[in-house]
């Protein structure tokens, strides 16, 4: 199981400023690994302790946050993106470079938070738990980021790390888009997160 952050495991504003440039640069390659693109406008970073680590020493060292309160805060915020052992923590985000063409999709899109899913091979899909902080969608339009939680069986965990291949994608009429396969580097990274 995935341990969660705590301020005793954060390195100090004065420590981490030495070690960022190779702290970002490692970071940089995980995240690489850990994303998923769907089509031109459908990204999926599958968080994990250490991309979640890195955010907090970045908001810590941006803000100069050195009281334990607000250490805490930062703690409380960017924990509940840790997996549990049992799950996937994804941020998805809808990208489009033209902002009339985005406001025009997240109209179309509305929803589309509750048709994205994943399927280990041979077993039944898992359709995500979407923001689950608070509600980012509205009667007119979807939000361009939402944060979700793909819960998976104990027979689900067990395939994956015996060798079952993992779809990812999005039922949703308006995108309507999936992944058969991923790559061997970003499949091992995932079933990492699992107990």
């Amino acid at each position: 199981m995935t341990e969660k952050i705590t301020p005793e495991s954060l390195l100090s504003l004065e420590a981490y400023h030495q070690q960022r440039p190779e702290i970002r640069r490692q970071i940089i390659d995980l995240r690489k690994r850990r994303t998923i693109h769907l089509g031109e406008h459908l990204t999926l970073i599958f968080e994990n302790e250490a991309l979640m680590r890195y955010q907090v020493q970045e908001m810590l060292r941006v803000e100069r946050i050195f009281e334990r309160e607000g250490i805490q805060d930062e703690l409380d915020a960017y924990n509940p993106l840790v997996p549990d052992g049992t799950n996937f923590k994804v941020t998805m985000m809808i990208e489009y470079t033209s902002e009339p063409e985005r406001r025009a999709a997240l109209a179309r899109m509305r929803g589309i938070e509750n048709r994205m899913f994943v399927e280990v091979e041979g077993q039944a899909r898992v359709y995500a738990i979407a923001d689950e902080d608070l509600e980012r969608s509205t009667e007119d339009k979807t939000s361009a980021v939402h944060f979700l939680r793909f819960e998976l069986s104990a027979g689900m965990r067990q395939a994956l790390k015996s060798g079952a291949q993992l779809k990812v994608g999005c039922d949703h009429k308006e995108y309507p888009m999936h992944l058969d396969t991923l790559a061997p580097e970003t499949l091992a990274e995932l079933i990492s997160d699992l107990d």
